[in-house]
């Protein structure tokens, strides 16, 4: 079981994750549709509507996980979907494509594929199983609340600070950004 207040943050978080992909995703279908073409895992034919079913689980999932009903399921898609997404990068990265754009930038931008990619998703994939978990029965009190908006606000600024470290790549910046010298 997993204390309410965790269920929630892990929840809101992930939510979160999925509404701006998506809303990133439909900004530029195109580039979306291109950066999936990349990959070379599916007849070109599939490409497009693959990248409709994509953004369409996003919002469905990020909707379904506050569907009481639904949670567990969602939460198990989410982790499904993104395991999918981290399955694709490692394949490509072990085909020895790691400049075609991960199609994950976002906000960012154009991001290549790395080992990094597949170890993020393999943690997002951990956040969701555990948001999957039953809930625990205790009753939440006015200081949850804050924990909930401040462990939120936490893992957003962490994964947009992780998220602009990969999207740097290699080189004088990411090492900046690091503290490491070269």
């Amino acid at each position: 079981m997993i204390d309410p207040v965790w269920s929630l943050a892990l929840r809101a978080g992930l939510a979160l994750l999925l509404v701006s992909a998506a809303v990133a995703k439909l900004r530029d279908l195109g580039g979306f549709t291109a950066a999936l073409a990349g990959y070379r895992l599916l007849p070109a034919s599939l490409v497009r509507p693959v990248t409709i079913a994509f953004v369409a689980a996003e919002l469905a999932l990020a909707l379904g996980l506050w569907l009481p009903a639904l949670r567990a399921s969602c939460a198990l898609g989410i982790a499904l979907l993104l395991f999918l997404y981290g399955l694709a990068i490692a394949i490509n990265l072990a085909r020895g494509r790691r400049d075609i754009d991960c199609g994950c930038g976002g906000l960012l931008g154009r991001q290549t594929l790395s080992e990094a990619l597949v170890l993020r998703n393999a943690l997002l994939v951990g956040a969701a199983l555990t948001a999957a978990l039953p809930v625990g029965p205790r009753a939440l009190g006015w200081l949850d609340g804050w924990t909930l908006v401040a462990a939120v606000s936490a893992a957003a600024v962490l994964y947009v600070a992780a998220s602009a470290l990969l999207a740097s790549g290699p080189g004088p910046q990411r090492s900046a950004l690091l503290g490491m010298a070269r």
